[in-house]
C-alpha cells in the first residue's frame, strides 16, 4: 500500500509542477524571470511550487 500512496503523491507533484511551468511560460514576466522560475520549480518541486504560488509571476489573463 505504501508504494501506491507514494506513486500517487509523485503524480500529484508532477501535475502541479507542470501546471506551474505552463503558467510561468504564459505569464507576462521577462524571459530571464521565466527561466529562473521554471528552474526553481523543476529542481525544488514542492517548495518551488509553493513559493511560485505565493510570489510567482501571474498569467496574462484578459489579453486576447
Amino acid at each position: 500500500m505504501g508504494i501506491e500512496v507514494a506513486g500517487l503523491g509523485g503524480l500529484i507533484v508532477l501535475a502541479l509542477s507542470i501546471w506551474a511551468i505552463v503558467n510561468i511560460i504564459g505569464s507576462g514576466a521577462s524571459t530571464g524571470a521565466k527561466v529562473l522560475w521554471t528552474l526553481f520549480v523543476l529542481f525544488l518541486p514542492i517548495i518551488g511550487f509553493i513559493v511560485w504560488l505565493i510570489a510567482g509571476p501571474r498569467s496574462r489573463s484578459g489579453y486576447a
